[in-house]
């Protein structure tokens, strides 16, 4: 109580007004001003079902799948409240039902969420759904993951009394390059209509017709193209709007989820990867409400995860007459070892990455400069003003630049991209190693790789850089890798491997889909590719112990911990800390963001 009496007195201070209180289901919890009931439930736990609100839209009402009972102290004459003879306080109850998501909360109210007349509200808001809803759920893609199907199960009566024949509507209406309608799905709760509009920028989706032959249509001539446009799959509580690239491809129950971070541009959205087969068949938005909030663009979910899928680099290679040949790390290794030392440090340039994880950036900082003792150590950048927007993309197309440059791998006084092929032509330098795999903004750099005397490549995909290369580590993905990276905002954020190689798959049992971990010897959906490859800093820990540097890390979280302790930016983080305030500011690890709730828009609650 007295804190909560010292809390009211610095809301006082800082608004000018005593914070308000109100009991849902005789709970008493702290709001703030302006706040609808469905917000103030939602931040104190309590799960008011609902289909159309969302809290980064405005607030529409049209499912009415929210609505409580709503009341407040009742005042006798004289302006005081009247008790019952327990001494408690007598409620006024409104009349009508009243919608959680619209109605703004006062000082002193009271919701009721569970009684009766609330119970009897939700189940004939369900069965007037339901009623020309489809039977699709056995070839839709939304169902294992349905908020229609969630709250048939636990709000509906489970019993319809309409036997007429269903409405029947438009299906497989395409509304532009990336989302598929389906009209009789529809549930009208207009959250793509409002995201089109709000979030988008694209007003092109309105409802037309009225009654039960109501539905959403895109404005004549108009596509909904925007950038960010499958977001209205994620959002959308039905099977509705679905996604061209994934459709008919997996049920989800056959998959798993696991979260990571976005490589797509420096914003670092935070992503949920969905696997089966050990493949990546879809990218989803995680909310973050530091980073990305609910959003996340289509190039990140559409152009990424093919070169993770595809054309990869599955175990180490060395060149002999010619020929890559596949050969074991140790020999891998030892050959680019050996090989390494024919040269002066002087005559061989490293080129880092920013799609490399810190950890990464670290281990080769340290290499560079302790082991082989070079200042010939940079990146590349990749940018591209066209790809930047005002809401997620920024024009660096990398994930981890901010960290490229936290750990030294630029601004070194020797050689430099920009200079390197001058320093090839001129025979200044003989030797390539190399993290990027896309050389191409190096101004002709890739003609004059013919020139170079020995070429090591860290690369996950097959390229004309690994035909040319000496040696090449099969490098893991980001979906392969566990670590952290340096957002555009410099904000750190942690991410773990989603996909299963030789080196992780004795700590992935429990991040692997159903299919994959219990599947047998003889089911098709157990032959995935099991790829030889290793997270860069573990490649370059066993390339400096050939060089006698002795390092021992077992783990990125190793590395990361010796970052932690040595860097002052970083003093006092670890991975705990980064998943649990999902990222912390350099510099402010003693100081970070305020803990909120993460909105989840929908999804299947096992209870």
């Amino acid at each position: 109580m007295e804190y909560l009496f010292e809390f009211k007195i610095e809301y006082y201070k800082q608004y000018g007004v005593l914070m308000p209180q109100i009991y849902i289901d005789d709970k008493r919890c702290e709001a703030k001003l302006n706040q609808t009931i469905i917000e103030v439930a939602y931040q104190n736990g309590i799960i008011i079902p609902h289909f159309c609100w969302h809290p980064e839209l405005s607030v529409s009402g049209n499912c009415r799948m929210c609505l409580v009972e709503v009341g407040t102290p009742k005042r006798l004459a004289d302006g005081s409240f009247e008790k019952d003879d327990n001494g408690k306080l007598k409620i006024n109850y409104f009349p009508k039902l009243q919608i959680a998501c619209a109605t703004q909360i006062s000082d002193g109210m009271h919701v009721r969420t569970l009684s009766k007349p609330v119970i009897e509200a939700q189940e004939a808001v369900m069965e007037f759904l339901l009623i020309n809803h489809p039977l699709d759920c056995p070839i839709c893609d939304e169902a294992g993951q349905c908020k229609l199907q969630e709250y048939a199960f636990k709000y509906s009566e489970g019993e319809s009394r309409f036997v007429e024949t269903k409405n029947h509507k438009d299906k497989r209406q395409s509304w532009g390059p990336n989302v598929l309608f389906d009209a009789e799905r529809c549930i009208s709760c207009s959250r793509c209509i409002r995201f089109a509009k709000e979030i988008a920028k694209q007003d092109v989706l309105t409802f037309v017709n009225r009654g039960d032959h109501v539905t959403i249509q895109l404005f004549e001539g108009k596509l909904f193209d925007s950038p960010y446009s499958m977001n209205v799959i994620d959002i959308c509580p039905v099977g509705a709007l679905t996604s061209k690239d994934f459709r008919f491809k997996s049920r989800v129950w056959d998959m798993s989820f696991n979260d990571s971070i976005c490589p797509g541009c420096s914003r670092g959205c935070n992503i949920k990867i969905g696997i089966r087969n050990n493949e990546i068949l879809r990218i989803d938005p995680a909310s973050n409400p530091y980073v990305n909030k609910h959003w996340l663009c289509d190039w990140g979910r559409l152009n990424i995860y093919p070169n993770i899928n595809e054309h990869r680099v599955t175990e180490p290679m060395i060149k002999n007459e010619s020929t890559l040949n596949a050969v074991s790390w140790q020999e891998a290794i030892s050959f680019a070892a050996s090989n390494l030392r024919k040269f002066k440090p002087s005559e061989i340039m490293f080129i880092g990455s920013a799609f490399c994880t810190n950890e990464d950036n670290y281990l080769l900082s340290n290499f560079v400069k302790k082991i082989v003792k070079s200042n010939n150590l940079d990146f590349i950048e990749h940018t591209d003003d066209s790809f930047e927007d005002d809401l997620l993309r920024t024009k660096d197309k990398t994930p981890n630049s901010n960290g490229a440059i936290e750990f030294g791998i630029t601004n070194n006084m020797e050689v430099k991209t920009s200079d390197l092929v001058a320093k090839i032509k001129s025979k200044q330098i003989k030797v390539l190693y190399i993290l990027d795999y896309d050389i191409s903004k190096i101004s002709g750099l890739e003609n004059e790789l013919n020139h170079l005397e020995f070429i090591i490549v860290h690369a996950q995909n097959h390229s004309r850089l690994t035909q040319i290369a000496n040696v090449v580590f099969a490098a893991s993905s980001f979906a392969e890798s566990e670590g952290t990276c340096i957002n555009v905002n410099k904000r750190v954020q942690h991410f773990d491997a989603a996909l299963t190689t030789v080196e992780n798959q004795r700590y992935m049992g429990m991040k692997m889909s159903r299919l994959d971990k219990f599947g047998s010897h003889n089911d098709r959906w157990t032959q995935h590719e099991l790829r030889r490859c290793k997270q860069n800093w573990a490649i370059i820990q066993m390339l400096a112990n050939q060089f006698n540097a002795n390092w021992t890390y077992k783990s990125s979280s190793d590395v990361f911990d010796e970052i932690a302790n040595l860097l002052p930016d970083f003093k006092g983080m670890n991975y705990k800390l980064l998943d649990y305030y999902q990222g912390l500011t350099l510099g402010r690890a003693d100081r970070p963001d305020e803990k909120v709730l993460n909105y989840v828009s929908h999804y299947l609650r096992p209870e």
